[in-house]
């Protein structure tokens, strides 16, 4: 049972939890190393999410959607993660987005953006730069008024779903020289003729989602595209990015949780000397680490996605633990069931393989573990 909730509510993401599961086993699963040889955006799990109400799970009861709170939402990434990072990604991707309009749109923008969620339209983020990535707030991306419009130039990278998205969230400089303070959002069409994607990247790991950069040439939108006030687009990106990380925190729970059913299994069949490598102590340590690694992290995530519910301060330093603590936590789990399964382990096909290649990426984006770090002492610090 989830700690840190009621009992209804504990239930209530218990029950979740078993229906992603179910869907992760039925639908992913199956597929996700097809999807990961092939590197093909998997149109069969959006369509999963969909026909579950996954895209509009956190989108609020009025506007259509489920009504879901970032506990709802880690417990799904972790179902998620457990068989397959990339449809975990693309899930929290998304939810990410929702999270941004809800906290700065205006009433009709909410209403009109949050229905396509519903509807079931993926929504991308556009905040990475060539020249800006852990340090968002210099983003050299422009959007000039000209009457009751603004044209946005500018370049955006490591877009996720970025190609697939029926709208992104685009971040653009509005009052050039106050930094944080002269950033606004646009939601721009990605039929907008003046977006252009450039390149798809080509990943360690992710296979099954999409990565793109995309130029802004002269991209012309309506003042009504730009979600709530101007220039305070920032703090919608730093409120939505505390929110992704534990959301990424349970991706990384997952991930691991995963790796380690793998390598308990192999242990159980695999014989080396005359026996089970499961009765090596060797084996047995490792498996032990794991297991005490993965529930600690667990309950960081559970933590501070409660948090996140009721109390802004405390969110701020428990997300960036729980983001930081999950995610290495994933990296080591995943490198050590590579190891219980020697060789076997290496070889494309062999599901901790995929695994390993994909935990990297979970400490580097929605920022690093290091910049994690950063915010964690300067949290303490602050409170001597």
């Amino acid at each position: 049972m989830t700690i840190l909730v009621s009992a209804e509510q504990g239930e209530q993401v218990e029950a979740i939890r078993d229906m992603v599961r179910g869907l992760a086993q039925k639908v992913i699963a199956p597929r996700a190393a097809e999807t990961d040889a092939s590197e093909e955006f998997p149109w069969h799990v959006v369509e999963a999410f969909r026909e579950a109400g996954l895209l509009s799970l956190l989108v609020p009861e009025e506007y259509g959607g489920a009504g879901g709170s970032v506990v709802h939402e880690t417990a799904i990434a972790e179902e998620l993660a457990r068989v397959d990072v990339s449809s975990a990604i693309i899930f929290t991707s998304h939810s990410l987005c929702t999270e941004i309009i809800k906290y700065v749109a205006t009433e009709a923008q909410k209403r009109h953006y949050l229905r396509r969620a519903v509807d079931g339209e993926l929504i991308a983020i556009g905040l990475t730069e060539p020249g800006a990535g852990s340090d968002a707030a210099s983003i050299q991306t422009s959007a000039k008024r000209t009457g009751d419009s603004y044209v946005l130039n500018g370049t955006k990278q490591y877009c996720t779903n970025g190609d697939v998205a029926g709208v992104i969230l685009v971040f653009a400089v509005t009052a050039p020289g106050k930094g944080a303070r002269g950033i606004s959002v646009f939601a721009v069409e990605r039929s907008n003729p003046g977006m252009r994607i450039t390149r798809h990247e080509k990943k360690m790991g992710l296979h099954g989602t999409t990565t793109v950069e995309f130029v802004l040439e002269d991209c012309v939108v309506h003042e009504s595209a730009r979600l709530g006030p101007e220039h305070e687009g920032f703090s919608a990106a730093m409120f939505a990015l505390a929110r992704g990380r534990v959301a990424i925190a349970g991706v990384g729970v997952g991930l691991a949780q995963g790796a380690m059913e793998e390598a308990i299994g192999y242990a159980r069949e695999r014989r080396q000397f005359g026996q089970l490598i499961g009765a090596f102590q060797g084996v047995q340590f490792i498996l032990a680490d794991m297991a005490m690694e993965i529930e600690a992290a667990r309950r960081l995530v559970e933590r501070a996605a409660v948090l996140g519910m009721s109390d802004a301060d405390g969110f701020r330093l428990a997300s960036a633990e729980a983001k930081c603590f999950a995610t290495d936590v994933a990296m080591r789990v995943a490198t050590n069931a590579v190891q219980v399964f020697g060789g076997m382990g290496y070889m494309r096909g062999c599901p901790v393989e995929r695994m390993m290649r994909d935990a990297k990426i979970l400490q580097i984006f929605d920022g690093t573990n290091q910049i994690m770090r950063v915010l964690i002492a300067r949290e303490l610090i602050g409170k001597l």
